[in-house]
């Protein structure tokens, strides 16, 4: 059957188009996405804009129409943290539904990293022991660990690469917001990390996302071009030598790093001291690069809940 799923996040507005079925993998179809950064289009007390709100609904609509142009049996749309953290999250998706007839469901934190671990599980497969999965994205930071498809520990926290790119001031930022930024992010890690290390040493970390990739591609991970299966990674130490280099660059510098696009690139450093943190406090020296995340997980679930 073939499936589509709008993932609204806090940077892309994403349909994904996969043909499945229950037990195979979901193959790539077609693909729309706008940066739409949502959480730009906020007042000071939070709530997402009528210009946002305009936007989203726009660019949702064009998603239901190339669905039904390609085809799509069954369609899921989902938000994730920039809608559930707005004041005004139940209105903007009341004028979407209202708009656009689209029933975005908002995922809780928690729900954001189990999902993704059952991607990367799947992924990675039973042989990877127990995982423990970073996952970045511009509002959250997941993390999840566990033996299973269902992770032991699930967790979210507001480190996302967007959010935090706000309290960095200045092009190239000021050295002193640098660094209080890093303090923060180390502090909020470091007081939820016993939830992960009491489930034991992991034999396999997996991260995920487009900073992710971004980050291991810039240190010397193969290209996109050639395909999802080449093995990827990114190292602790070739990221510890990269942040102090991504301190001193502008956004343009950095967009001309490779697999850094410009709309990514702003946020490149913010997303760098998060797992560059979060990798020192856990005590990893390497990730594993997955090419699934929260999308294809999903998917996986809706399959796993048709009928054999």
């Amino acid at each position: 059957m073939r499936l589509g799923v709008i993932d609204v996040g806090s940077n892309t507005v994403h349909l994904l188009v996969v043909d499945a079925h229950r037990g195979a993998q979901p193959l790539p179809a077609s693909s729309h996405k706008i940066d739409l950064r949502l959480s730009e289009h906020t007042t000071d007390e939070g709530e997402i804009s009528e210009a946002g709100i305009k936007r989203l609904s726009t660019f949702v609509g064009e998603c239901l129409t190339v669905a039904e142009d390609q085809g799509i049996e069954d369609l899921l749309a989902f938000a994730t943290s920039a809608i559930r953290e707005a004041p005004n999250g139940e209105a903007v998706l009341q004028q979407v539904r209202d708009e656009t007839g689209a029933d975005l469901q908002v995922l809780s934190g928690p729900d954001e990293a189990r999902l993704t671990f059952l991607a990367v599980r799947r992924w990675f497969g039973w042989s990877s022991g127990r995982l423990l999965c970073l996952d970045i994205g511009g509002g959250s930071l997941e993390l999840a660990a566990g033996l299973d498809e269902e992770p032991d520990a699930a967790l979210s926290l507001p480190l996302g690469a967007g959010r935090l790119t706000r309290e960095l001031h200045g092009d190239p930022p000021a050295p002193d917001d640098i660094r209080a930024l890093r303090k923060r992010v180390r502090s909020d890690i470091g007081r939820v990390v016993r939830e992960i290390t009491r489930l034991g040493s992991p034999d396999r970390v997996v991260g995920t996302s487009k900073t992710i990739r971004s980050l291991a591609r810039v240190t010397g991970a193969a290209p996109s071009d050639q395909g999802p299966y080449v093995a990827r990674s990114l190292e602790r130490a070739a990221l510890s030598e990269l942040v102090p280099q991504l301190a001193q660059m502008t956004a343009d510098e950095r967009a001309d790093l490779p697999g850094v696009s410009a709309s990514r690139a702003p946020q490149l450093l913010a997303g760098a001291l998060v797992i560059e943190g979060a990798m020192d406090i856990l005590g990893v020296e390497r990730l594993d690069v997955c090419p699934w995340a929260l999308r294809e997980g999903v998917i996986l679930r809706r399959l796993d809940w048709l009928e054999a």
